[in-house]
């Protein structure tokens, strides 16, 4: 099994930013996509950011392109979502997942939440 722990997120006033972590332990792969989700209540599971397990191609949902960063520290197994320009609609719990592929997110954490504020 493989146990994902996301920390950072916390209560942030609209134009502020947050670096979110997410460690892995256990039975980590090197090949693992990670990706991070968010999922604010009364609505549905939405993507926000994956990175690949080699070249560090990444992909965003338009909601976070061009204030999202994802990256990786495969040293650490560790991952990174950094926040910038935050705004109240992006208040929500956010996970981190890993598999093989998008397709194939096998673990998950129990999420951080975020909380921006007007």
């Amino acid at each position: 099994q493989v146990r994902l722990v996301e920390s950072g997120g916390g209560l942030v006033q609209a134009g502020g930013s947050l670096r979110l972590s997410c460690a892995a332990s256990g039975r980590t792969s090197s090949r693992y996509v990670m990706a991070w989700f968010r999922q604010a209540p009364g609505k549905e599971r939405e993507f926000v950011a994956a990175i690949g397990s080699n070249d560090g191609d990444t992909n965003y949902a338009d909601s976070g392109k061009g204030r999202f960063t994802i990256s990786r520290d495969n040293a650490k197994n560790t991952v990174y979502l950094q926040m910038n320009s935050l705004k109240p609609e992006d208040t929500a719990v956010y996970s981190c997942a890993t598999g093989y592929g998008l397709a194939t997110l096998r673990y998950w954490g129990q999420g951080t939440q975020v909380t921006v504020s007007s």
